[in-house]
């Protein structure tokens, strides 16, 4: 069967009715599979300026006002609350903890010797987590490169990184994989490609005209995002044929890659936006896990981008296939997708990397917070277990976005983590191989696209308070109580509101 094919039915099944599970507990789930919650470096540690650790192009990125004006040197100050942090997170009956290491923490000058503070700091959050039962998930990078190597060769446009990541990873494997035992490499490439050197509206802001003018002063959109994502697969590849090489046999740990998904649907029932949805799953997933499984691009790619896709050799091409142990998904929402065909005859490439079709937002303009569709989650695990051979998945990124305030009844959050658990269970009574799903975030952090202006926490962060006091929302008891074994139903959200008192405290009992 064909990839279209394959999504017509799949789009089918989903128009004709998959809904999520109402009435749920955490027994329902397979023995194994595990519930977290996440952060990243730069959202949530602080710290920017202690104890060693160098910029990265974030701080760059942010101290040049370019992030809504604010910044993450305190953000959350879990550099000093971690252990604060990491007992709430046993106070709700959190199983995993997923965070990413700041590589200029650790390796300041991106290369070279290591800054004892910073391996000193993640040695005692690691253990932390591990004293109260908590399993650790790393990333190694979430858009938080060293601006060091930036600066010296142009990051992940240059070749030189291949060797640089290689070597990062090794320090991590080696100082912390007695205690990790799951590894991601990078976060969302896909994203961090397109936002970095495609469109300019993130960091290291490359990108050319027409994309991005307002925003980039060098770069190249037509072909950067092709160069950087090459590298970064072979980077990925590397690391994970080192970890298999050097410490898999030991640490018996495994390493993946995080992926954002949307669930794209055809805007009509016309042929060109169902082609043109296929195409968008090959630009913007196919780009990552077509070489990962099957050792090369989308043929789709390879025909409208032509010569602006790097290659991989014979020799790169069995490296990078089969170099994942796992697949981290990361997913909020779905989208529409228009045809858009006739931009590829034109002199300059499309937005959206060649893919040729425009992207429509789901979102409600009128609303701040993201619609509930499970069935969008649901249909991507179906994509993948279809077309990549059903690889073990980890939801990385799941969470409902609202406005930040002091309102600590959340129930809109309540309701989607609600669906999009109960979608999960679905999915894998329906034969998914999803191994856990961990809600964002653990905290209000600093947003990587509006600063402080919207939060995805089950803790609020006072940061009018001198020492950033945590305070658990409604969906941080719910989602306790579902951790701790009890039945979720729709109708539970207003039992939860009539016990308002368990929010006063800052620890749930």
């Amino acid at each position: 069967m064909s990839r279209l094919s394959f999504l017509l039915i799949c789009l089918l099944s989903l128009a004709v009715g998959v809904s999520s599970s109402h009435k749920f507990s955490r027994d329902d789930f397979p023995p194994g599979f595990v519930f977290g919650s996440g952060s990243s470096a730069y959202q949530v540690e602080g710290a920017a300026n202690e104890d060693g650790r160098t910029p990265s192009i974030w701080d760059t990125f942010a101290q040049a006002g370019k992030a809504h004006g604010a910044t993450g040197d305190v953000a959350c100050d879990e550099y000093h609350k971690y252990k604060e942090d990491v007992q709430l997170m046993a106070d709700i009956g959190l199983e995993a903890y997923r965070f990413s290491i700041s590589w200029s923490r650790l390796i300041p000058n991106g290369r070279g010797p290591i800054n004892p503070k910073g391996l000193q700091y993640y040695n005692n959050l690691i253990n932390e987590l591990v004293s109260h039962g908590i399993q650790p998930h790393v990333t190694l990078q979430n858009y938080d490169f060293p601006q060091a190597l930036e600066d010296e060769y142009g990051g992940w446009v240059s070749r030189k990184i291949v060797k640089d990541f290689t070597a990062y990873a090794d320090v991590c494997f080696r100082e912390f994989g007695d205690r990790v035992s799951y590894w991601s490499t990078v976060n969302e490439p896909n994203v961090f490609v397109l936002g970095g050197y495609d469109s300019g509206f993130v960091p290291p802001q490359r990108c050319s005209p027409p994309f991005g003018v307002s925003y980039c002063s060098r770069g190249n959109s037509s072909t950067e995002p092709y160069i950087a994502m090459h590298h970064i697969l072979l980077a990925h590849a590397s690391a994970a044929r080192l970890y298999k090489r050097k410490y898999q046999e030991k640490q018996h740990g495994f390493v993946g890659i995080g992926i954002y998904g949307w669930w794209f649907v055809p805007l009509t029932d016309t042929k060109e936006d169902a082609i043109a949805t296929q195409r968008a799953f090959e630009f913007f997933i196919g780009w990552i896990l077509d070489p990962l499984v099957f050792g090369d691009y989308p043929k789709t790619m390879k025909e409208i981008v032509g010569s602006r896709l790097p290659a991989f050799t014979n020799h790169e091409s069995k490296q990078v296939k089969g170099s994942v142990d796992f697949i981290g998904v990361i997913h909020y929402f779905n989208t529409y997708v228009k045809d858009n065909s006739n931009s590829l005859k034109m002199e300059y490439r499309d937005y959206n990397m060649d893919a040729a079709v425009e992207l429509i937002s789901m979102l409600d303009s009128s609303s701040f917070e993201l619609p509930v569709a499970p069935w969008g989650l649901q249909g991507l695990l179906e994509y993948v277990k279809q077309v990549y051979g059903n690889p073990p998945i980890y939801i990385y990124e799941n969470g409902q976005r609202m406005q930040r305030n002091l309102t600590l009844d959340d129930i809109p959050r309540v309701k989607y983590m609600h669906g999009y658990i109960g979608g999960v269970l679905d999915a894998l009574r329906n034969g998914s191989n999803t191994k856990g799903y961990f809600t964002w975030a653990f905290l209000d952090v600093f947003e990587l696209l509006d600063g402080y202006g919207s939060s995805y926490g089950l803790f609020y962060v006072d940061l009018d308070d001198p020492d950033l006091k945590r305070y658990p929302k409604l969906s941080a008891k719910w989602y306790s109580q579902f951790l701790k074994g009890k039945s979720v139903i729709s109708d539970g959200i207003i039992e939860l509101e009539k016990s308002p008192s368990a929010l006063s405290h800052a620890h749930i009992q």
